[in-house]
C-alpha cells in the first residue's frame, strides 16, 4: 500500500508543479487575479497533501493500520475533488463563462476530505492491527 502512495504523491506533486508553472507563466495577465488566487490555492493545498501522502507512506511501515491507510485515500480524495474543483473554477472564472459558480460548492467537500485524512492520521498512532 505504501507504494501506491508514494506513486500518488509523485503524480500530485509533478502535476502541482506544472499546474503552479503554468498559473505563473501562461495565465498571468491572461486572467483576473481572483481567478490566479483561486488557482494558486488549488495548487498550494495540492503540494501540502502530496507531503502528507508521503508521510502515510512512509509511516505505514511502523504504523500498518487501516486508519493510515484510509488517511491516505482521504488525501487523495481532497486533492482530486477541494484541488480539482478549484482549478475547474478558476478556468472556468478565466472564460467567463457564466453559470458555473455552482462548481465552488464542491470545493468544501474536498476540505472535508482533507480534515478526515488528518484525523485519521492522528487516530492510526493509537491503533495497531
Amino acid at each position: 500500500m505504501h507504494k501506491s502512495f508514494l506513486r500518488a504523491a509523485a503524480i500530485f506533486g509533478l502535476l502541482a508543479v506544472v499546474s503552479g508553472a503554468f498559473a505563473a507563466h501562461a495565465l498571468k495577465g491572461m486572467i483576473s487575479d481572483n481567478s490566479i488566487a483561486t488557482f494558486e490555492t488549488a495548487v498550494r493545498y495540492q503540494f501540502y497533501h502530496v507531503f502528507a501522502l508521503i508521510a502515510v507512506a512512509v509511516l505505514y511501515k511502523d504504523f500498518q493500520t487501516d486508519q493510515l491507510i484510509w488517511a491516505g485515500r482521504f488525501f487523495i480524495a481532497g486533492i482530486l475533488v477541494f484541488s480539482g474543483s478549484l482549478y475547474i473554477l478558476a478556468i472556468l472564472q478565466a472564460s467567463v463563462k457564466p453559470g458555473y459558480k455552482w462548481i465552488g460548492a464542491i470545493t468544501p467537500f474536498g476540505g472535508l476530505c482533507f480534515i478526515t485524512g488528518w484525523v485519521l492520521l492522528f487516530l492510526s498512532f493509537f491503533r495497531k492491527n
